[in-house]
């Protein structure tokens, strides 16, 4: 049983050679086996986000290889191999079509990829299909399918963007702050859709958060990562065991320092 995700000795330095020159990825390497759901952390400019951006292809890498399920993706443009991810960013925004109803959203999400012309009928099978994901998201939405997206609140935005990412089973979900814009309790039940998302579909998924309680209670593996690159990576029972104060203690040894990222301490 080979990989869903290998990272190769990822390399990226944005604006070379001018003052603001700025190392994101010092060599990252990373494995993750189908079905791992691993949540990453770390301080600004740690690397974090970039690694999910090097993996959906927004700009080519300086040096390394990204293999999701055997395929090497690294040369691919981000629309070519959008095919094989799903994403959610930290703006509820992004991710709808604001003008679009709920059922067109979902519509463009199911038939992507498929080559036939796009019609704008859908039918009452994906109808009913829609009906049934958007009731497991327990938010009411599935008697709202011809609203549109634009009137929702950004936490029913957020659970529709997951849902519309997951349809397609990608072989890679990465979830980029997705909760860090939504008020706690909304983040908690998106978080609650998240694993369930996951769970059901057996995703292979990697959550970037700065939340470090959350990054202990969700997911099978947790990885931290310090100046771009891994510093600790924490999996299974040991990871459960974990607590806020294990990670600050591994961070302050890693790096010499405080943990200087108030966000993080106060989430």
């Amino acid at each position: 049983m080979g990989y869903m995700l290998e990272i190769k000795d990822l390399h990226k330095t944005f604006n070379i050679g001018t003052i603001n020159e700025k190392v994101a990825l010092d060599g990252v390497n990373l494995n993750l086996n189908s079905g791992d759901f691993v949540t990453i952390i770390g301080g600004n400019g740690a690397g974090k986000s970039t690694t999910l951006n090097a993996i959906a292809g927004v700009w080519p890498v300086d040096q390394g290889k990204v293999i999701v399920d055997g395929i090497d993706i690294t040369r691919l443009s981000e629309h070519k191999r959008a095919v094989h991810l799903g994403r959610v960013f930290q703006d509820p925004m992004i991710g709808t079509a604001s003008t679009m109803s709920i059922e067109e959203n979902m519509a463009i999400a199911a038939r992507r990829g498929e080559r036939r012309g796009f019609r704008w009928g859908i039918s009452r099978k994906e109808r009913e299909f829609y009906k049934e994901q958007l009731k497991e998201l327990d938010l009411g939405l599935e008697e709202r399918l011809t609203t549109k997206v634009g009137l929702l609140s950004g936490g029913q935005r957020q659970a529709i963007t997951l849902l519309m990412a997951s349809l397609k089973k990608p072989k890679l979900l990465l979830l980029d702050e997705h909760t860090a814009a939504l008020d706690p309790k909304t983040a908690a039940k998106v978080l609650e859709i998240s694993d369930k998302i996951i769970q059901e579909h057996n995703l292979t998924a990697m959550m970037v958060t700065h939340n470090m309680k959350d990054a202990i209670a969700h997911g099978n593996r947790l990885i931290m990562m310090h100046e771009g690159k891994v510093i600790y990576d924490v999996a299974g029972e040991e990871k459960k065991k974990l607590h806020v104060s294990d990670l600050l203690a591994k961070f302050e040894e890693v790096s010499g320092g405080e943990f200087a990222n108030d966000r993080m301490m106060l989430a």
